[in-house]
C-alpha cells in the first residue's frame, strides 16, 4: 500500500477511536469525579490505539459502513484497565506509563484500583447497548471480550507472569504467558471488527488467527525494545524485564531468533488476512509496521 494512502488511513482511524473513546465514557467531572477523572487520566494518556484501530480497521474490510465504534471503545477500556492494574505496586510496580505517572501515582492506588474496576463492566455495557439491535452479534461480541479478558488468556497470562523466571522457564509457559498478556486482545480486535464488518465464520478465524500471530510478535517486538530502546522512546521504564527477572523469549532464545520469529509470525499474519474476502491492504502493511516498530 501507498505510504501516504496508509497513514491517512490510519490518521482516520486514530482519530475516529479517539472521537468515540470521549463520546462514549464517563467526563472526568460525573460523580464521583475521583473515579471518573482517574478513568479518563489513563484513557486519554494517549499510546498507539492499537487495539481499536485494528478492530475499526477490520469491520471497515469488510463493510466500509460498519460501525465498530463501540466495539472498539471496549476494547481499549479493557486494555487501560489492564496497564492500570499491571502497574500497581502488587502487580509490576511501575511508575511511568505512556509517557507520564502511571493512574496510581497521579491519584492513589485504591483509586487506580477501582479506576481498572470500572472499566471492565464499561467495556461489556459498550457493546450491549451498542449492538442492541443486534442481539446475535452483541452476544457474540459480549463473549468473544470476556473469554479473552477471562482467566485463560488476558488474566491468566499475567498471573502465569508474576512468577518470572523463578517460576521456571519452560517454552509451553512462555507460549502460554505471550497468548494471554498481549496476542488475545490483539486477536479479540481483529476478530470483533470482522464480526462487526458482517465476515463470514470462515474469515472471523482467519482473522483471529491474524491477530494472534502478530500479537505475539508484537510482544517479541516489546521484548527486544526493553534492550535496546530508552524510557523517553517507550514512554515507559525499559531495562525492567532483566531487573525484574521477567521471562521473555528474548532471554530463553536470544535476540536472532526472536528477530527470526518475528519474522515468520508477521508473515503467517498477513497470509491469513490474505486468506480472506476482506480488503485487507491497510491491515496487512499495518501488521507489517507494528513488527518493524521502533517504539
Amino acid at each position: 500500500m501507498d505510504a501516504s494512502l496508509f497513514q491517512s488511513r490510519h490518521e482516520a482511524f486514530i482519530q475516529q477511536a479517539e472521537t468515540s473513546l470521549r463520546r462514549l465514557t464517563p467526563a472526568a467531572t460525573a460523580r464521583p469525579a475521583r473515579l471518573h477523572g482517574a478513568m479518563r487520566y489513563s484513557l486519554e494518556a494517549g499510546g498507539k490505539r492499537l487495539r481499536p484501530v485494528l478492530c475499526l480497521a477490520s469491520a471497515a474490510a469488510f463493510d466500509a459502513q460498519a460501525d465498530a465504534s463501540h466495539a472498539a471503545t471496549a476494547l481499549e477500556c479493557i486494555h487501560t484497565y489492564s496497564l492500570i492494574h499491571d502497574d500497581l505496586p502488587c502487580m509490576d510496580n511501575s511508575d511511568l506509563r505512556r509517557g507520564r505517572p502511571s493512574c496510581h501515582k497521579a491519584h492513589d492506588e485504591a483509586t487506580a484500583l477501582l479506576a481498572g474496576d470500572a472499566l471492565q463492566p464499561l467495556a461489556f455495557e459498550l457493546l450491549a447497548t451498542g449492538y442492541a439491535s443486534n442481539p446475535s452479534l452483541a452476544t457474540a461480541l459480549v463473549r468473544e471480550l470476556a473469554v479473552t479478558a477471562g482467566s485463560t488468556l488476558l488474566v491468566g497470562g499475567q498471573t502465569e507472569d508474576m512468577g518470572g523466571l523463578a517460576a521456571g522457564a519452560t517454552d509451553d509457559r512462555l507460549e502460554f504467558i505471550l497468548l494471554g498478556k498481549t496476542a488475545a486482545m490483539l486477536s479479540t480486535s481483529f476478530a470483533m471488527g470482522a464480526m462487526v464488518g458482517g465476515a463470514s465464520a470462515a474469515d472471523v478465524e482467519h482473522f483471529r488467527r491474524a491477530g494472534r500471530a502478530s500479537g505475539i510478535a508484537f510482544q517479541l517486538v516489546d521484548d527486544l525494545l526493553d534492550l535496546t530502546a530508552d524510557a523517553a522512546q517507550l514512554g515507559k521504564p525499559v531495562g525492567a524485564d532483566a531487573q525484574n527477572g521477567k521471562f521473555t523469549f528474548a532471554g530463553l532464545h536470544g535476540v536472532e531468533a526472536t528477530k527470526q520469529r518475528i519474522e515468520a509470525l508477521t508473515a503467517e499474519a498477513i497470509g491469513h488476512l490474505q486468506a480472506t474476502k476482506g480488503d485487507t491492504p491497510f491491515l496487512a502493511e499495518l501488521v507489517r509496521r507494528m513488527s518493524a516498530r521502533r517504539t
